[in-house]
Parts: C-alpha cells; sequence; structure tokens
C-alpha cells in the first residue's frame, strides 16, 4: 500500500506542475495589458511603466512563473487587479460559501442515489427499475439552472419556505446559512443524483452476477444480507470514481448556479473576475480548482487501494 500511494503521490505531483504551466502560459497569451485595465487607457506612459514593474510584469517569463508558484506554495496568490487586496482573502471568504455548497449538494445527491440504485438493481426488469431510470433520464435531461428558477418558485414566491437568493453570512447562525443554501444545494444535487443512481444501478447489477454472490445466496443469505455483506463494498468501487469528479464539479461548476440565487461564491467570483479582466484572480482561481480536482482524483485512487486490496499489490508487484 504504501509504494502504491507513492506512486500515487508522485504522479500527482508531475500533474500539479504540468497544470501550472499550462495555465500560466494560457494566461500569458492572452490579449491585454493589465496595467492598462487597471489605470485606463488615459494613462500616461511612465505611470505605466511603473505600475508594471511594480507588479512584476516587465520580468522574463520563466521568473514571473517561478514568482508566482513560490508564492502560491507560500499561499500568497498575488494581489487583485481590481479589488486591491490580497487574491487568497477574497478565494478565503469565497470558500466559505462554495465548499459547503459542494458539500451538501454531493452529501444530497449520494444520500438519494445510493438506496435508489439498489433498489433499482435488486428489482432489475420490474416496474421500480422502469420508474427510476426514467426519473434518472429526465433529472439528467433538467438543465439545473432551470430547476433552480422552478425551486425558487415554488419554495420561495409561492410556499415562502426558504429564501430566494443571498447570503446572510454564518454569523447570522447556523440554521438560516443552512435555509440559504438548501435551494442551491438541492439544484446542483439533481442531475448528479441521477447520473450517480444509473452508475450504481449498473455497478450492483454486475456484482449481483458474480459467483460469490450466488455462493452467499446458496449458503442461505437472503438478498439483502447478500449486498451488505459482499455486493456493496465491490460496487462502491466505480461510484466512488464518479463521487470524487462530482465533487471537483460541483466546486468548480457553480457559476451559473451561485448566478442564480446572487450567492458571493467562489463561482461568481470567477465570473466577475473575467469580466473585469482581473487576470491574476482568474489565475488563482483556476489552479485552486485545477489542484482540487487532482487532489480529489488522488483520494479516490487511495481509497481504491483500500477498498480492493488487489489493485495496489497487483502495482506494488509491478
Amino acid at each position: 500500500m504504501i509504494i502504491y500511494s507513492l506512486r500515487r503521490l508522485a504522479s500527482l505531483c508531475v500533474t500539479l506542475v504540468a497544470a501550472s504551466l499550462f495555465i500560466f502560459a494560457v494566461m500569458e497569451i492572452l490579449p491585454g495589458d493589465p496595467a492598462q485595465l487597471i489605470l485606463g487607457i488615459n494613462a500616461q506612459e511612465d505611470t505605466l511603466a511603473a505600475l508594471r514593474e511594480q507588479l512584476g510584469l516587465n520580468l522574463p517569463l520563466a521568473s514571473r512563473y517561478w514568482l508566482w508558484i513560490s508564492g502560491m506554495l507560500q499561499g500568497d496568490f498575488g494581489i487583485s487587479y481590481t479589488y486591491s487586496v490580497p487574491v487568497t482573502e477574497l478565494i478565503s471568504e469565497r470558500l466559505t460559501i462554495s465548499l459547503p455548497l459542494a458539500l451538501m449538494a454531493l452529501a444530497l445527491s449520494t444520500l438519494i442515489a445510493l438506496p435508489l440504485g439498489i433498489l433499482a438493481a435488486s428489482n432489475h426488469g420490474r416496474w421500480p427499475d422502469v420508474s427510476l431510470i426514467g426519473a434518472t433520464q429526465i433529472g439528467i435531461a433538467i438543465p439545473n439552472f432551470w430547476f433552480a428558477m422552478l425551486l425558487v418558485l415554488v419554495f420561495a414566491v409561492t410556499l415562502h419556505w426558504l429564501p430566494s437568493g443571498g447570503f446572510p453570512g454564518w454569523e447570522a447562525g447556523l440554521w438560516p446559512a443552512i435555509k440559504a443554501l438548501l435551494l442551491p444545494a438541492i439544484a446542483l444535487a439533481l442531475p448528479q443524483a441521477s447520473i450517480l443512481v444509473r452508475i450504481m444501478r449498473s455497478s450492483m447489477l454486475e456484482v449481483l452476477h458474480e459467483d460469490y454472490m450466488r455462493t452467499a445466496r446458496a449458503k442461505g443469505l437472503n438478498l439483502r444480507q447478500t449486498l451488505a455483506r459482499h455486493g456493496l463494498r465491490n460496487a462502491l468501487i466505480p461510484v466512488i470514481t464518479i463521487m470524487g469528479l462530482q465533487f471537483s464539479f460541483l466546486l468548480a461548476g457553480t457559476v451559473i448556479i451561485e448566478n442564480v440565487f446572487s450567492l458571493p461564491g467562489l463561482g461568481r467570483l470567477v465570473f466577475q473576475a473575467i469580466n473585469q479582466r482581473d487576470l491574476i484572480t482568474v489565475k488563482a482561481v483556476i489552479m485552486l480548482l485545477v489542484a482540487t480536482v487532482i487532489l480529489v482524483n488522488f483520494l479516490v485512487d487511495i481509497t481504491y487501494g483500500l477498498i480492493d486490496p488487489r489493485l495496489h499489490r497487483r502495482q506494488g508487484s509491478q
């Protein structure tokens, strides 16, 4: 397991370096002068030159990349061109909204999908299975922003159960904050839960046809006991992959939902930074999201090794 983990850790480091090089290169070739964007088109050339020197824009590309990457390793993402505050501070403020929102959406999708996927697989070909497949098809097809507006219309405008948007802050109390995030989390969770139900169903159907499952049934275990003791652990292997990818998507893909509900989260920060050409903020947030995706995939690989010991034994023998 140690050799397996070290190999995955080395792969993570190489991928992070490659991703940082790609993001830096893409941001550098974009048209526009950050100093010109900050000071405006009427700024004097000597003022522009002084700002470029202050921002380090006159340094060679290799030096600028090193300053950027070494700063990030120390927690310094630079100063926002638009807000004139550290980007780390902006990201920290927005993560207190986007991270709980993504976790809530992932928890909701998992709580919905796993039992429904097992139910569909254990009733393969019967009406519960057919009904769930049809429902998941609808869930995948519905755009989450349209579903979000429908939730606002029903639960905020008509029933007045939940707020239609905005965020009161965690200092206002746990329940008001959760109420503000509940509708966005449901809107994000619906398509993810629909996908996860189908993955769980397919994985469980494959497991149900394995020899060890038939042997367990022949020894007198009922279907529920067989699934709980032997089937679920093996069926979760592909599901964990999708869950890891879903968390990365939920954290990085909240731009539309956060704008629908007027949530000052990470997705809305990216949207505003792109509109304002705040490239240093865009670069930092994208790198953070990419690093999150890579780290989640690393954790998924480690979880694979814990669930299925055959995997790291096979890799360790190579």
